[in-house]
């Protein structure tokens, strides 16, 4: 399935709606495979950081809210989950919204 590129201002209005409704604040992309619970192809990798009140339960709706939303699949992952290589290089990594 190949989805189309995503306008980024649709993308940071569909973000924004997320980190209303979830303790989550989202950094900005990451380069494909980074998330490595999500498979497919076409899907959008996130950075994020866990608010307050954010447990597993509610990542994984912020997850399935977005990738309604967006129409394509989704990986998010917390900064606060990065240990070793990873903490440092991905969020070096990160495209802006």
């Amino acid at each position: 399935m190949n989805a189309p590129d995503i306008n980024r201002s649709i993308l940071r209005m569909h973000v924004a709606a997320i980190e209303a409704k979830h303790p989550i604040k989202i950094l900005g992309l990451l380069p494909r495979g980074s998330a490595a619970h999500v498979f497919e192809e076409n899907a959008l990798d996130f950075l994020a950081v866990k608010r307050p009140g954010l447990d597993l339960l509610g990542l994984a709706q912020a997850q399935v809210d977005l990738r309604e939303l967006l129409g394509r699949p989704v990986g998010i992952v917390l900064v606060s989950g990065l240990k070793g290589r990873e903490a440092e290089e991905l969020p070096r990594l990160v495209e802006p919204l």
